[in-house]
């Protein structure tokens, strides 16, 4: 493709990864290649990077860095939160109800369809407007005394929907219920301080910000437990074992840092060329 004569305007599928996240990746391809449970020189400096990079999304999340777990993309941590959220709440004899919405992504929505199909949980799908939107109230009457987990997705990655996350977390946290949020098209252009969202499990995919494909994250909220997808070694606190990718790490950690600190700015440069483009073709 001739980048030069191109107008790419699907953004919100896929970024081009930022020169400076490229840049701050470089090193741990050749030169700080360790792993990260080795004890030699390499390893350890591997090892700082991967905690530095959990610190910079921490801090962009308004969260603990033992809250922070990597994974290998955003459909991987929906998958690791909904399950493990829902099999673990089973596990304690709390419940076996879920809720969710039928806009969800794919990474969710067919989830939820295993869990119903295959695992024999009982799962309220809420209705939502001509909008998109989901009806916060008809989530509480949805609500069960066995309801364990409510998952709702920040933005929709089709439509643009933007929920009211806060307002449905503040719902399920008086219910004691967990909240999942499926927040991998809001990365980059809305407010992520998991504090204000009141949510408990925020799942990121680094590629809708300009940095690289095949790593994400998920916030865990401290106490909430989860029962991990994959079995292995202990990586990521045991939630999500196999050697961590430092340089997709530390890529993600860059263009997050980077994305929430333009936000503002480029959220009011689009939404100026957006209004451009309707008063010129209307």
């Amino acid at each position: 493709m001739n980048r030069k004569r191109a107008i790419y305007l699907d953004h919100a599928a896929t970024t081009p990864v930022d020169a400076r996240v490229i840049e701050a990746m470089q090193p741990y391809w050749a030169d700080v290649f360790g792993n990260t449970s080795a004890l030699h020189a390499v390893g350890r400096a591997a090892r700082q990077a991967l905690d530095a990079a959990r610190q910079s999304v921490a801090d962009v999340l308004h969260a603990q860095p033992p809250e922070i777990v990597f994974t290998g993309c955003g459909t991987e941590s929906d998958n690791l939160a909904i399950r493990g959220a829902a099999f673990a709440a089973r596990r304690a004899g709390r419940g076996n109800h879920l809720i969710t919405s039928p806009i969800e992504h794919h990474a969710v929505g067919a989830t939820f369809d295993q869990l119903r199909e295959l695992h024999g949980f009982d799962v309220t799908i809420v209705n939502v407007d001509e909008y998109g939107m989901v009806d916060v109230d008809a989530i509480g009457r949805a609500i069960r005394s066995d309801t364990v987990l409510i998952s709702v997705m920040y933005a929709n990655n089709e439509v643009g929907t933007v929920q009211p996350i806060a307002e449905i977390g503040a719902l399920a946290r008086a219910k004691g219920i967990i909240f999942h949020t499926d927040a991998v098209q809001a990365g980059g252009q809305l407010t992520l301080d998991v504090n204000q969202l009141n949510v408990d499990l925020l799942a990121l995919s680094a590629h809708k910000f300009y940095g690289p494909k095949g790593v994400g994250a998920l916030y865990v909220r401290s106490g909430v437990e989860l029962i991990p997808a994959l079995t292995g070694g202990g990586h990521e606190r045991g939630r999500r074992p196999g050697t961590v990718n430092v340089a997709e790490v530390v890529g993600l950690a860059t263009a997050l840092a980077l994305a929430q600190d333009r936000r503002e700015s480029e959220n009011a440069r689009v939404s100026m060329l957006r209004d451009q483009l309707v008063a010129g073709v209307i």
